[in-house]
């Protein structure tokens, strides 16, 4: 079987989206740095802080795209560097609430001072139009991978 001309530019998307993810990754862990975490630590105090409310590993890990496994042996670290609690959950016996402490939050934070300016001076030399087709383009692809 042979890659349709669709098949082959979605692949072509994959490949430069995997590139991508290196270089945000390398980029992320410089700018994280600065507060002493790497960006995979700073992923999950980012989807803590960034929800209206405290989260399970697994809610944590489908908004990172990561596995639950993954997720909860960072989560466990990150606890034990006092960076997160967990409290009980009153809809689940075994999934504990985690969410940020002082010091979470005070990282997080120290970090996002610094990705600001990077984003902005980023975006500055892209145009918005593209921007945001890439965007809605990406959220239509998890979406029809979601519902595979």
């Amino acid at each position: 079987m042979k890659l349709s001309p669709d098949g082959n530019m979605f692949t072509e998307i994959v490949l430069e989206t995997f590139k991508l993810s290196g270089l945000l990754t390398t980029v992320g862990d410089s700018i994280a740095a600065s507060a002493g975490v790497n960006s995979a630590r700073w992923k999950i105090l980012g989807a803590i802080y960034l929800s209206s409310h405290s989260l399970t590993v697994p809610q944590i890990a489908r908004t990172m795209g990561q596995s639950r496994q993954a997720v909860q042996r960072l989560v466990d670290i990150m606890h034990k560097d006092n960076l997160l609690t967990f409290s009980d959950n009153p809809n689940h016996k075994k999934a504990k609430l985690i969410a940020l402490t002082e010091k979470g939050s005070a990282i997080y934070l120290k970090v996002d001072e610094q990705q600001i300016p990077w984003a902005n001076n980023l975006a500055d030399n892209l145009d918005a139009k593209d921007l945001a087709t890439t965007l809605q383009t990406l959220k239509k692809i998890q979406q029809a991978m979601d519902a595979k």
